[in-house]
């Protein structure tokens, strides 16, 4: 039987770098699988059905609601994420290390619903810095703006419900990091309890 693997969740405000940060960590670590979400809002430039989400309406997301086929889901700005249950599991029970990119109430009811999971709540170096990139996405509405501000200060204050910070001053050294976390977490002794056991009972054997 394969070892159950990692369930990694990274998460944190908007404009942390989230997607930048997961991209990099898939490029160097291709054993990790990226669990790839569903929402109800519009692809932005560049994102690809599949690949970024699965794009889907507001009936589809509630219809997979119904049928429970969500790992989490929350709904943010108005929009709905959700990730799909069957997948992570089975990927999980095959051995894979799977990386969860969402936003802090989906994270958080991960974090409740799947207590082994790994919190990593990705952070810039200041505030001012978060500001910037925010404002300078250029997607959110003047009258927007001021409550996307709002949010991700209040996200900010969720981060001691998590097991790590990880600040993205730079993705490289962020992606190394989250590298290193994933590597402590997999050598932790709760996590080899199993293997502990075998390797005692072959010694009296």
């Amino acid at each position: 039987m394969a070892k159950q693997g990692l369930l990694i969740v990274i998460s944190g405000p908007s404009g942390a770098g989230k997607g930048t940060v997961c991209r990099a960590l898939l490029d160097q670590n291709p054993e990790l699988v990226l669990s790839v979400s569903k929402t109800t809002r519009q692809p932005r430039a560049g994102e690809m059905d599949g690949v970024n989400y699965f794009f889907v309406n507001q009936k589809e997301f509630a219809e997979s609601i119904k049928k429970e086929d969500f790992f989490e889901y929350a709904r943010v700005y108005g929009e709905f994420y959700g990730t799909p249950r069957g997948a992570a599991e089975k990927m999980l029970s095959a051995g894979r290390d799977v990386i969860l990119e969402i936003d802090p109430q989906g994270a958080l009811q991960v974090k409740e619903a799947f207590p082994a999971g790994v919190l990593i709540f990705l952070l810039p170096p200041s505030g001012a810095e978060l500001r910037s990139r925010i404002i300078n996405r250029g997607t959110e509405s003047a009258e927007n703006l001021g409550q996307r501000l709002s949010a991700a200060a209040d996200e900010v204050s969720l981060a001691h419900r998590y097991d790590y910070i990880v600040v993205n001053d730079r993705v490289e050294d962020a992606r190394d990091r989250i590298v290193a976390i994933i590597r402590a977490e997999s050598s932790s002794v709760a996590r080899n309890t199993d293997l502990i056991q075998a390797i005692t009972e072959e010694v009296k054997a």
